[in-house]
């Protein structure tokens, strides 16, 4: 993909050079750029010479002096402006490979590109890492990234990514700590391949890499789509696992967390602060739910008594995030004139064992509401021209007041759309429920909620 810029910021000089949306910037200083990283390098200058195609197919050149470091304001529409570097595995655990076929397009891509990692936070596994790469890497010092590990144990790991070159991790490992190079690595336990002893080996062999700043242990998601035989993490399974991260976190030189999905599958209270650090590796669910419930204790200080006029919400949520989505909602009961309820959505598209709120479907998220908000309990009717089962609670606290507004997080979206994974949108979901609905940007904070409970 191209440089193809997708956005001008505000009062930046790419503004004030007129650079639009939809012109590709086809070098700097002569320098042709393959990504982010060599536009990062190249506009470091206080001289600069850009090559810019229009829209129209003319040809740009602009000359300009700025301050050293100073930002163009370019945003671009990728940040790899060649091919992306693809994914050569095929872990047992893959979640791509498990979709079914009618989703978004995008959905399908398996990237395995060092620059995304570096850039973005991306997930890699090492395993098409060339020379030309390292020394790329070497000589631009980058880093940190973001490691698929999985296990140290080179012939288990083929196994589980049925690639060769996946046992060559130690090689790798070792190469990044003589570079000093940081690292974030990820472990996704699949029981009876790398759990228990061979977690333990694991984490012995990472003992002496100073350059690793944290761990996350995530459990294998399963869904009903999956061809290969996989077993889900048990109860006994997650509470074992969170005991082996406690043991080696004594003397670890590097934090080691599980992902709130452990917790909650291991029937234990989220960790406080303390225990996920800096909290690296939120994007791989290591500590939102602790972050979330930290925030409410600050947020929580601003709400009041009463309400002038009632207010009902609705909560809607992930199987994973409901306990501690019900400990917020149980302080905002606490209100007069509001009423806050939760409920978490069943996932029957992908099935039982998948609970994360970053999965829900459109027709599943309709059948949460609907199943809560209207239908007697125990009742099986026809809603919206699909024959619906619900077992919710009561008619009654939807009978309070009236209107009722439906919350949820924007993670069930496409970023910066109203797209759901099924390729149906929000207006679809409101279609079909007839209420007005929330949608926190923020998931990892409340202050979204707290504001709106405080608007008139």
């Amino acid at each position: 993909m191209p440089a193809i810029v997708s956005k001008i910021n505000a009062n930046s000089i790419a503004e004030e050079l007129e650079i639009k949306p939809g012109d590709e910037i086809l070098s700097i200083d002569k320098e042709i750029m393959f990504d982010l990283i060599d536009y990062n390098f190249l506009c470091k200058s206080e001289f600069l010479t850009i090559e810019i195609k229009k829209q129209n197919g003319e040809i740009e050149i602009i000359e300009l002096e700025k301050d050293f470091d100073e930002d163009l304001g370019i945003v671009f529409e990728s940040a790899v402006f060649d091919k992306i570097k693809p994914c050569l595995n095929k872990c047992i655990f893959c979640f791509v490979d498990q979709q079914p076929e009618g989703l978004r397009e995008t959905l399908y891509i398996k990237d395995d590109d060092y620059r995304l990692s570096y850039l973005q936070g991306t997930y890699i596994t090492l395993t098409n890492l060339t020379e030309k790469d390292k020394e790329r890497i070497e000589k631009l010092k980058l880093g940190p990234f973001y490691v698929s590990l999985h296990t140290t144990n080179p012939e288990l790991r083929i196994k589980m990514l049925k690639n060769p070159n996946a046992g060559k991790i130690m090689e790798h490992l070792k190469w990044l700590k003589k570079n000093h190079i940081p690292l974030h690595l990820q472990i996704v336990l699949c029981p009876g391949y790398n759990d228990g002893d061979e977690l333990k080996r694991t984490l012995s062999d990472l003992k002496n890499f100073k350059n690793i700043l944290s761990v996350a242990i995530v459990p294998v998601g399963i869904t009903k789509f999956r061809k290969d035989k996989l077993h889900p993490v048990t109860k006994k399974i997650a509470q074992e696992t969170i005991s082996i991260a406690d043991e080696f976190n004594k003397t670890a030189p590097f934090n080691i967390c599980c992902s709130d999905e452990f917790f909650a599958l291991g029937d234990k209270c989220v960790p406080t602060t303390k225990y996920y650090g800096n909290f690296s590796q939120l994007e791989d669910g290591v500590g939102a739910l602790r972050l979330l419930l930290d925030d409410f204790a600050k947020e929580k200080k601003r709400l009041p008594k009463s309400l002038s006029a009632p207010k009902k919400i609705l909560i809607v949520t992930s199987q994973l995030a409901k306990p501690a989505i019900d400990e917020i909602a149980q302080e905002l009961n606490k209100i007069k004139n509001l009423h806050a309820d939760v409920v978490a959505v069943k996932s029957d598209y992908w099935g039982k064992n998948i609970s994360v709120a970053g999965l829900i479907t459109s027709d599943d998220l309709v059948s949460a509401i609907v199943g809560r908000a209207f239908l007697p309990d125990n009742t099986k009717q026809k809603a919206k021209g699909k024959d619906l089962t619900y077992n919710p609670i009561t008619l009654s606290p939807y009978n309070l007041f009236s209107p009722l507004t439906i919350i949820i997080p924007s993670v069930m979206l496409r970023p910066f759309t109203q797209d759901f994974l099924d390729g149906k949108t929000l207006d679809y979901v409101k279609q079909q429920t007839g209420l007005d609905f929330f949608v926190i940007q923020d998931c990892y904070s409340t202050r979204e909620i707290v504001d709106f409970v405080l608007q008139n």
